[in-house]
């Protein structure tokens, strides 16, 4: 080497240091807002109340993350590009049986809406106060709708879907048993384990798109 080379390591070194503090800050602050819009409600959350839970400062908060509506759209991106949402579909086009099928869509979402609960409930919250957080959430909802769509695909490419259910009618179909709805009613509102709604839910959308349990 020469005399110069042992620097390079040296900043390489700093730079990744840097990243990962970066990287540290802005989890905290995802965190400390999900906590506090949990808590408190997304309107009642201001960006000052965010940085002081995640130990930073406004202006740390705002180049790290944007203010909370951006704050919202960064959560909402990432649960859906959560790898459960490839796995349910690649699980879902391996099953040449359709209530297999099904199962697996079922247990797919049930993982997500589980892991994700508190999240869909922000999303809920903020999307009634905030036209851009609604905007958010409706695009959210458009590609899980487009999921269960790709799913019900699968069911009818085996040849067990009702021959009178079209492709939309079918994704409806689907959109209503496992919508963030149903399983916050079940699992959250009527605290029914979330075994218990995924086996139940898998049994009414098995009856709704093949016509029997």
């Amino acid at each position: 080497m020469t005399s110069t080379d042992p620097g390079k390591p040296v900043r390489t070194y700093r730079s990744a240091r840097r990243a990962q503090s970066a990287a540290d800050t802005r989890a905290a602050i995802l965190d400390a807002a999900v906590r506090l819009f949990c808590e408190h409600g997304y309107g009642k959350v201001t960006v000052q109340d965010i940085a002081r839970a995640a130990s930073t400062a406004v202006p740390t908060v705002y180049a790290s993350t944007g203010g909370k509506t951006a704050i919202l759209g960064t959560l909402i991106d990432e649960a859906t590009r959560d790898p459960i949402v490839g796995e349910t579909i690649a699980a879902v086009d391996a099953c040449d049986d359709p209530r297999g099928a099904i199962r697996a869509l079922v247990h797919g979402v049930r993982v997500d809406n589980e892991r994700y609960r508190e999240i869909v409930r922000v999303m809920k919250d903020a999307s009634a106060l905030d036209q851009t957080a609604a905007d958010f959430v409706a695009r959210s909802d458009d590609l899980y709708r487009q999921a269960l769509a790709r799913a019900v695909d699968r069911v009818r490419e085996i040849g067990a879907l009702k021959p009178e259910l079209t492709r939309r009618r079918a994704a409806d179909i689907a959109w209503f048993y496992l919508g963030h709805e149903s399983w916050h009613v079940l699992a959250v509102a009527r605290q029914w384990t979330w075994d218990e709604a995924e086996e139940w839910l898998a049994g009414q959308l098995a009856v709704a798109l093949l016509g029997t349990g």
